[in-house]
Protein backbone atom coordinates (compact mmCIF):
# COMPACT_ATOMS: atom_id res chain seq x y z
CA UNK A 1 0.00 0.00 0.00
CA UNK A 2 1.17 3.07 -1.19
CA UNK A 3 1.84 6.15 1.91
CA UNK A 4 -1.43 8.79 2.37
CA UNK A 5 -2.15 11.30 4.64
CA UNK A 6 -4.76 10.88 7.31
CA UNK A 7 -7.64 13.35 8.74
CA UNK A 8 -10.04 12.98 10.82
CA UNK A 9 -12.41 15.99 10.94
CA UNK A 10 -15.71 16.64 13.20
CA UNK A 11 -17.60 18.34 10.79
CA UNK A 12 -19.26 18.11 7.09
CA UNK A 13 -17.26 21.46 6.07
CA UNK A 14 -13.91 20.29 7.56
CA UNK A 15 -14.35 17.03 5.47
CA UNK A 16 -15.02 19.06 2.47
CA UNK A 17 -11.97 21.48 2.72
CA UNK A 18 -10.01 18.10 3.23
CA UNK A 19 -11.19 16.20 0.32
CA UNK A 20 -9.15 18.80 -2.74
CA UNK A 21 -10.48 19.14 -6.01
CA UNK A 22 -9.66 15.78 -7.59
CA UNK A 23 -10.01 12.40 -7.04
CA UNK A 24 -6.49 11.77 -6.72
CA UNK A 25 -6.14 14.03 -3.86
CA UNK A 26 -8.27 12.23 -1.77
CA UNK A 27 -10.66 9.34 -0.61
CA UNK A 28 -13.54 9.24 1.80
CA UNK A 29 -13.14 6.79 4.82
CA UNK A 30 -16.10 4.98 6.32
CA UNK A 31 -16.17 1.65 6.96
CA UNK A 32 -13.42 1.04 4.88
CA UNK A 33 -14.77 -2.49 3.91
CA UNK A 34 -13.85 -1.70 -0.28
CA UNK A 35 -11.72 1.11 0.01
CA UNK A 36 -8.55 -0.53 1.61
CA UNK A 37 -8.87 -3.54 -0.69
CA UNK A 38 -8.91 -1.30 -3.38
CA UNK A 39 -5.88 0.55 -1.99
CA UNK A 40 -3.56 -2.88 -1.05
CA UNK A 41 -4.60 -4.11 -4.27
CA UNK A 42 -3.17 -0.45 -6.09
CA UNK A 43 -6.21 0.11 -7.50
CA UNK A 44 -6.89 3.49 -6.47
CA UNK A 45 -3.89 5.70 -4.43
CA UNK A 46 -5.31 8.80 -2.53
CA UNK A 47 -3.00 10.93 -1.08
CA UNK A 48 -5.02 11.03 1.63
CA UNK A 49 -7.84 9.73 3.86
CA UNK A 50 -10.47 11.55 5.48
CA UNK A 51 -12.15 9.50 8.05
CA UNK A 52 -15.84 10.89 8.33
CA UNK A 53 -16.90 8.55 11.06
CA UNK A 54 -16.28 11.20 13.86
CA UNK A 55 -19.04 13.35 12.49
CA UNK A 56 -21.62 12.62 15.09
CA UNK A 57 -24.79 13.72 12.90
CA UNK A 58 -23.57 10.97 9.94
CA UNK A 59 -24.09 8.28 12.58
CA UNK A 60 -28.05 8.86 13.07
CA UNK A 61 -30.78 7.06 12.33
CA UNK A 62 -33.91 9.36 12.96
CA UNK A 63 -37.32 10.16 11.65
CA UNK A 64 -37.92 12.84 9.89
CA UNK A 65 -40.82 15.23 8.99
CA UNK A 66 -41.38 13.07 5.49
CA UNK A 67 -40.39 9.91 6.19
CA UNK A 68 -36.63 8.51 7.79
CA UNK A 69 -33.34 9.83 7.61
CA UNK A 70 -30.20 7.86 8.01
CA UNK A 71 -26.76 8.84 8.20
CA UNK A 72 -23.82 7.82 5.74
CA UNK A 73 -21.92 6.08 8.55
CA UNK A 74 -24.69 4.18 9.68
CA UNK A 75 -23.39 0.77 9.72
CA UNK A 76 -25.57 -2.10 7.83
CA UNK A 77 -25.85 -4.07 11.17
CA UNK A 78 -28.20 -0.88 12.81
CA UNK A 79 -29.95 -0.36 10.03
CA UNK A 80 -31.17 -3.95 10.66
CA UNK A 81 -31.99 -3.63 13.67
CA UNK A 82 -33.70 -0.13 13.93
CA UNK A 83 -37.65 -0.62 14.83
CA UNK A 84 -38.65 1.59 11.89
CA UNK A 85 -36.96 0.55 9.35
CA UNK A 86 -37.78 -3.29 9.91
CA UNK A 87 -41.68 -1.85 10.57
CA UNK A 88 -42.30 0.52 7.08
CA UNK A 89 -38.97 -0.49 4.81
CA UNK A 90 -38.74 -4.71 4.94
CA UNK A 91 -37.56 -4.54 1.81
CA UNK A 92 -34.52 -2.27 2.89
CA UNK A 93 -34.28 -5.15 5.96
CA UNK A 94 -34.25 -7.87 3.12
CA UNK A 95 -31.65 -6.20 0.98
CA UNK A 96 -28.90 -5.47 4.17
CA UNK A 97 -29.64 -9.02 5.23
CA UNK A 98 -28.61 -10.74 2.15
CA UNK A 99 -24.89 -8.92 3.84
CA UNK A 100 -24.14 -12.10 5.62
CA UNK A 101 -21.01 -11.83 7.21
CA UNK A 102 -21.15 -10.27 10.64
CA UNK A 103 -17.88 -8.25 10.30
CA UNK A 104 -19.39 -6.54 7.11
CA UNK A 105 -22.13 -5.85 8.83
CA UNK A 106 -20.65 -4.43 11.77
CA UNK A 107 -18.08 -1.80 9.76
CA UNK A 108 -19.69 -1.83 6.35
CA UNK A 109 -21.58 1.65 6.64
CA UNK A 110 -24.68 2.54 4.78
CA UNK A 111 -22.60 5.28 2.56
CA UNK A 112 -20.12 2.78 1.90
CA UNK A 113 -22.69 0.44 0.27
CA UNK A 114 -24.08 2.19 -2.37
CA UNK A 115 -20.33 4.39 -3.19
CA UNK A 116 -18.33 0.90 -3.11
CA UNK A 117 -17.07 0.40 -6.95
CA UNK A 118 -17.46 -2.54 -8.92
CA UNK A 119 -16.60 -6.08 -8.29
CA UNK A 120 -15.57 -6.53 -12.06
CA UNK A 121 -12.67 -8.53 -12.06
CA UNK A 122 -11.07 -7.14 -14.70
CA UNK A 123 -11.47 -3.60 -12.92
CA UNK A 124 -10.11 -5.05 -9.61
CA UNK A 125 -6.90 -6.75 -11.68
CA UNK A 126 -5.76 -2.80 -12.65
CA UNK A 127 -7.45 -2.52 -15.99
CA UNK A 128 -9.23 -0.44 -15.49
CA UNK A 129 -13.27 0.81 -15.15
CA UNK A 130 -14.11 -0.30 -18.43
CA UNK A 131 -11.48 -2.88 -18.33
CA UNK A 132 -10.03 -2.06 -22.59
CA UNK A 133 -7.15 -3.36 -23.84
CA UNK A 134 -4.05 -1.48 -23.64
CA UNK A 135 -4.10 2.05 -22.34
CA UNK A 136 -6.20 3.59 -25.13
CA UNK A 137 -10.03 3.60 -23.61
CA UNK A 138 -10.86 3.06 -27.23
CA UNK A 139 -9.39 -0.32 -27.35
CA UNK A 140 -11.37 -4.06 -27.47
CA UNK A 141 -13.33 -4.82 -24.79
CA UNK A 142 -11.75 -7.35 -22.22
CA UNK A 143 -15.28 -8.43 -20.95
CA UNK A 144 -16.40 -8.87 -24.75
CA UNK A 145 -14.00 -10.89 -26.17
CA UNK A 146 -13.28 -12.84 -22.26
CA UNK A 147 -14.92 -14.10 -19.40
CA UNK A 148 -17.95 -12.09 -18.71
CA UNK A 149 -20.17 -14.57 -16.86
CA UNK A 150 -20.95 -12.18 -14.12
CA UNK A 151 -21.36 -8.81 -16.08
CA UNK A 152 -24.44 -6.97 -17.18
CA UNK A 153 -27.44 -8.09 -19.24
CA UNK A 154 -28.98 -4.90 -19.22
CA UNK A 155 -27.49 -1.53 -20.31
CA UNK A 156 -24.35 -3.50 -21.88
CA UNK A 157 -24.25 -1.74 -24.94
CA UNK A 158 -20.61 -0.27 -23.97
CA UNK A 159 -18.52 1.24 -22.76
CA UNK A 160 -19.18 0.13 -19.72
CA UNK A 161 -20.13 -4.00 -18.72
CA UNK A 162 -19.61 -3.99 -14.84
CA UNK A 163 -22.78 -4.72 -12.60
CA UNK A 164 -23.50 -2.20 -9.65
CA UNK A 165 -22.77 -3.87 -6.94
CA UNK A 166 -24.89 -2.17 -4.01
CA UNK A 167 -26.85 -4.10 -2.06
CA UNK A 168 -29.22 -1.20 -0.65
CA UNK A 169 -30.07 0.60 -4.21
CA UNK A 170 -32.55 -1.22 -5.47
CA UNK A 171 -34.68 -1.00 -2.84
CA UNK A 172 -33.88 2.83 -1.79
CA UNK A 173 -35.14 3.52 -5.37
CA UNK A 174 -37.89 1.22 -5.05
CA UNK A 175 -39.24 3.63 -2.05
CA UNK A 176 -38.32 6.34 -3.94
CA UNK A 177 -35.16 7.23 -1.69
CA UNK A 178 -32.73 10.94 -2.06
CA UNK A 179 -29.49 10.97 -1.18
CA UNK A 180 -27.90 13.87 0.08
CA UNK A 181 -24.40 14.97 -0.74
CA UNK A 182 -22.50 17.76 1.06
CA UNK A 183 -19.57 19.82 -0.78
CA UNK A 184 -18.14 23.38 -0.92
CA UNK A 185 -21.29 25.24 -2.00
CA UNK A 186 -23.55 23.12 0.81
CA UNK A 187 -25.44 20.06 0.44
CA UNK A 188 -27.56 18.95 -2.36
CA UNK A 189 -30.10 16.52 -3.10
CA UNK A 190 -30.25 13.72 -5.49
CA UNK A 191 -32.44 10.94 -5.71
CA UNK A 192 -31.23 7.57 -5.47
CA UNK A 193 -32.42 6.54 -8.83
CA UNK A 194 -30.36 9.42 -10.43
CA UNK A 195 -27.25 9.00 -8.14
CA UNK A 196 -25.43 6.13 -10.32
CA UNK A 197 -24.36 6.51 -13.87
CA UNK A 198 -22.63 4.89 -16.37
CA UNK A 199 -18.69 6.27 -17.14
CA UNK A 200 -18.07 6.82 -20.20
CA UNK A 201 -14.50 6.77 -19.82
CA UNK A 202 -12.08 5.50 -16.61
CA UNK A 203 -11.45 8.81 -15.49
CA UNK A 204 -15.27 8.87 -14.14
CA UNK A 205 -16.89 7.46 -11.33
CA UNK A 206 -20.38 5.38 -11.43
CA UNK A 207 -22.09 7.62 -8.72
CA UNK A 208 -23.54 11.58 -9.12
CA UNK A 209 -20.08 12.74 -6.97
CA UNK A 210 -17.64 15.33 -8.15
CA UNK A 211 -14.38 15.53 -6.22
CA UNK A 212 -14.62 17.01 -3.34
CA UNK A 213 -18.45 16.00 -2.43
CA UNK A 214 -19.24 13.22 0.16
CA UNK A 215 -22.34 11.48 0.51
CA UNK A 216 -24.08 12.76 3.85
CA UNK A 217 -27.12 10.60 4.42
CA UNK A 218 -30.37 9.25 2.51
CA UNK A 219 -33.91 10.27 3.41
CA UNK A 220 -36.57 8.04 2.65
CA UNK A 221 -40.10 9.36 2.02
CA UNK A 222 -42.87 8.43 4.51
CA UNK A 223 -43.78 4.10 3.42
CA UNK A 224 -47.59 5.24 3.00
CA UNK A 225 -48.97 1.74 3.18
CA UNK A 226 -47.02 0.20 0.05
CA UNK A 227 -45.67 -3.36 0.00
CA UNK A 228 -42.83 -4.05 -0.59
CA UNK A 229 -39.59 -6.61 -0.65
CA UNK A 230 -36.61 -7.76 -1.85
CA UNK A 231 -35.14 -11.19 -3.73
CA UNK A 232 -32.09 -12.02 -4.34
CA UNK A 233 -30.39 -15.03 -6.11
CA UNK A 234 -27.08 -16.25 -5.29
CA UNK A 235 -24.60 -18.98 -5.73
CA UNK A 236 -24.39 -19.43 -2.05
CA UNK A 237 -25.33 -18.58 1.71
CA UNK A 238 -22.11 -17.82 2.72
CA UNK A 239 -20.81 -14.01 1.95
CA UNK A 240 -20.97 -13.18 -1.59
CA UNK A 241 -22.61 -10.43 -4.15
CA UNK A 242 -26.18 -11.43 -5.32
CA UNK A 243 -25.95 -12.95 -9.27
CA UNK A 244 -29.35 -11.23 -9.06
CA UNK A 245 -32.26 -9.08 -7.49
CA UNK A 246 -34.97 -7.15 -7.65
CA UNK A 247 -36.87 -4.65 -5.13
CA UNK A 248 -40.44 -4.34 -5.34
CA UNK A 249 -42.79 -1.48 -3.92
CA UNK A 250 -46.34 -1.42 -4.84
CA UNK A 251 -49.22 0.44 -3.65
CA UNK A 252 -52.55 -1.81 -4.13
CA UNK A 253 -55.97 -0.48 -3.82
CA UNK A 254 -59.40 -2.57 -4.34
CA UNK A 255 -57.07 -5.57 -5.02
CA UNK A 256 -55.60 -3.91 -8.06
CA UNK A 257 -52.42 -2.58 -8.03
CA UNK A 258 -52.43 1.60 -8.44
CA UNK A 259 -48.41 2.28 -9.08
CA UNK A 260 -45.32 0.19 -8.92
CA UNK A 261 -41.78 0.17 -8.92
CA UNK A 262 -39.38 -2.30 -9.79
CA UNK A 263 -36.26 -2.00 -9.64
CA UNK A 264 -33.11 -4.68 -10.56
CA UNK A 265 -29.55 -4.80 -8.96
CA UNK A 266 -26.24 -6.57 -9.88
CA UNK A 267 -27.80 -6.95 -13.53
CA UNK A 268 -26.66 -3.68 -15.02
CA UNK A 269 -23.78 -0.82 -14.29
CA UNK A 270 -26.57 0.92 -12.48
CA UNK A 271 -29.50 0.13 -10.55
CA UNK A 272 -32.26 -0.83 -13.32
CA UNK A 273 -35.51 0.80 -13.21
CA UNK A 274 -38.15 -2.14 -15.00
CA UNK A 275 -40.54 0.02 -16.16
CA UNK A 276 -42.08 -2.21 -18.50
CA UNK A 277 -42.89 -4.37 -15.39
CA UNK A 278 -44.50 -1.48 -13.90
CA UNK A 279 -46.49 -1.01 -16.63
CA UNK A 280 -47.72 -4.70 -17.13
CA UNK A 281 -48.58 -4.71 -12.96
CA UNK A 282 -50.25 -1.53 -13.07
CA UNK A 283 -54.22 -2.21 -12.75
CA UNK A 284 -53.50 -5.86 -12.44
CA UNK A 285 -54.92 -7.99 -9.10
CA UNK A 286 -51.40 -9.84 -8.32
CA UNK A 287 -51.53 -13.17 -8.89
CA UNK A 288 -49.09 -15.93 -10.99
CA UNK A 289 -49.90 -14.92 -13.94
CA UNK A 290 -49.47 -11.36 -13.23
CA UNK A 291 -46.44 -11.97 -11.81
CA UNK A 292 -44.78 -13.91 -14.37
CA UNK A 293 -45.88 -11.42 -16.74
CA UNK A 294 -44.52 -8.95 -15.09
CA UNK A 295 -41.28 -10.03 -14.70
CA UNK A 296 -41.06 -11.63 -18.55
CA UNK A 297 -41.41 -7.54 -19.05
CA UNK A 298 -38.73 -6.64 -16.61
CA UNK A 299 -36.30 -8.77 -18.79
CA UNK A 300 -37.54 -7.96 -22.39
CA UNK A 301 -34.39 -5.82 -23.09
CA UNK A 302 -31.71 -8.18 -21.57
CA UNK A 303 -28.80 -9.21 -24.03
CA UNK A 304 -26.16 -12.00 -23.20
CA UNK A 305 -22.69 -11.10 -23.84
CA UNK A 306 -22.11 -14.67 -24.49
CA UNK A 307 -21.25 -16.75 -21.25
CA UNK A 308 -24.00 -14.65 -18.59
CA UNK A 309 -27.00 -15.72 -20.70
CA UNK A 310 -28.17 -17.59 -17.57
CA UNK A 311 -28.56 -14.36 -15.56
CA UNK A 312 -31.38 -13.42 -17.68
CA UNK A 313 -33.43 -16.52 -16.10
CA UNK A 314 -32.05 -15.23 -12.54
CA UNK A 315 -33.44 -12.06 -13.10
CA UNK A 316 -36.86 -12.98 -14.04
CA UNK A 317 -37.49 -15.15 -11.34
CA UNK A 318 -36.22 -12.78 -8.92
CA UNK A 319 -38.55 -10.06 -10.14
CA UNK A 320 -41.39 -12.60 -10.32
CA UNK A 321 -40.87 -13.71 -6.71
CA UNK A 322 -40.16 -10.35 -5.45
CA UNK A 323 -43.20 -9.27 -6.77
CA UNK A 324 -44.97 -11.90 -5.34
CA UNK A 325 -43.56 -11.32 -1.97
CA UNK A 326 -44.74 -7.65 -1.98
CA UNK A 327 -48.39 -8.39 -2.65
CA UNK A 328 -48.30 -11.44 0.08
CA UNK A 329 -46.19 -9.62 2.96
CA UNK A 330 -43.22 -11.35 2.67
CA UNK A 331 -39.76 -12.55 0.55
CA UNK A 332 -39.61 -16.19 1.12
Amino acid sequence: MRAFEYASPTTKEQAVALLGSSWADAEVLAGGTDLLSLMKDDIVHPKRLVNIKAIPELRSIKAAKTGLSIGATATIQELIDNTQVRRDYPAIVQAAEGITSPQLRSMGTVGGDLCQRPRCWYYRAGFGLLAREGSSEGGESLVVSGDNRYHAILGNGGPAYFVNPSSLAPALIAYGATVRIQGSKGSRDVPVEKFFVTPQSNDQREYELKPGEFVTGILLPAAGGAKSATYEVRQKEALDWPLAAASVALKISGGKVTSARVVLGHVAPIPWRATEAEAALTGKSIDEAAAKAASEAAVSGAKSLGRNAYKIQLARVAAKRAILAAATGGAK
